[in-house]
């Protein structure tokens, strides 16, 4: 029998697994809500439970199991397995995640632990928009900015926090961001930040008849799909505002195109779902400030595969260890 591996996304929302074969096919793939009362106790002992059944469910035994590879927000020590910091999983103090499996189920198997962001370009990168290309930076726009940088087939790590392009110097007199710094990217280019732009413009633009502009008079929810669903059909207030957001994420892809010189630069998450008016946007702001001989080579792609990026990726890990 064909060895398998349990790829395994932790999100504060739900653990997403899959059983991925060697070839990359996706067998089975379901998922378990996140518990993380009582300071995130819960979360592994879901996670071996949700193993342990399909295990049984299939009549799998130890030797039927090649790895199992996981993404986790939060810093990752990927030497000792654990997982500290994933405020999102009340994971605040560190957590000896891969010791808690591997003494749950005896195995040798590797149990590699990733950064999410990082997992999520692996997954892009082997089974997505990525190609198999060599050199692949993966931009994900959501609740905020992460990012995954891989040069000469390896994951740029550093000290462990590498890759953070949400964090990258955006704005001069910016917003305050949530790592405590000011002008971040993730402060304008996130889901929250361009909603945070529009609430912004409105009262410093002249009235445009925009239904934007006057939702935001009126005090009504707007979000980030609203604005360019919006600047799309022509409406001139979102445009403005997807014009100042696309200028800022162009440039910061540039520069982090001048270092790494990528194939491809992939972008995902919610923001994304604006689709080929969104890559059109950003890549006509790359181009004007990318140095021009590292444009020429580099391409901004969407994302492909959704949720199942992370899954991908966090099979990935345990391909690249046997």
């Amino acid at each position: 029998m064909t060895k398998k591996i349990f790829g395994i996304d932790l999100g504060g929302t739900s653990i997403k697994l899959s059983v991925v074969s060697t070839e990359g096919e996706i067998i089975d793939k379901w998922a378990v809500p996140t518990d993380i009362k009582e300071d995130g106790q819960h979360i592994i002992p879901d996670l071996i439970l949700a193993v342990q059944e399909k295990m049984l469910e299939n009549n799998w035994t130890n030797e039927d199991i090649l790895g199992i590879g996981m993404g986790s927000p939060g810093f990752v020590d990927r030497e000792k397995g654990t997982v500290a910091g994933a405020y999102n999983l009340a994971w605040v103090e560190e957590q000896p995640v891969a010791e808690l499996i591997r003494s749950h189920f005896n195995a040798d198997w590797p149990i590699l632990i990733e950064n999410d962001a990082n997992v999520a370009a692996l997954g892009e990168q082997w089974k997505g928009a990525g190609d198999h290309a060599a050199n692949v930076v993966m931009v994900t726009l959501g609740t905020g900015v992460g990012g995954g940088v891989i040069v000469n087939d390896q994951l740029v790590v550093g000290q462990g926090a590498a890759g953070e392009i949400g964090h990258m110097f955006s704005k001069d007199g910016g917003r305050k961001c949530t790592c405590g710094q000011h002008g971040c990217l993730e402060t304008v280019a996130s889901a929250s930040g361009i909603v945070w732009t529009a609430g912004e413009l409105a009262y410093t633009m002249d009235d445009t008849g925009s239904i934007i502009q006057g939702r935001i008079f009126n005090g009504d929810p707007v979000t980030s799909e609203d604005i360019f669903r919006a600047a799309e059909a022509g409406d001139r207030f979102a445009e403005a505002v997807v014009d100042d957001t696309m200028a800022h994420l162009g440039r910061a892809l540039g520069q982090v195109a001048a270092v790494t010189n990528p194939q491809y630069i992939l972008i995902g998450g919610g923001v994304a779902n604006a689709g080929q008016y969104l890559l059109d946007k950003v890549t006509d702001n790359f181009h004007k400030s990318v140095y021009p001989g590292v444009g020429r080579t580099t391409s901004i792609r969407l994302a492909t595969l959704g949720n199942d990026a992370g899954v991908y990726g966090a099979a990935s890990l345990v391909m690249k260890n046997v």
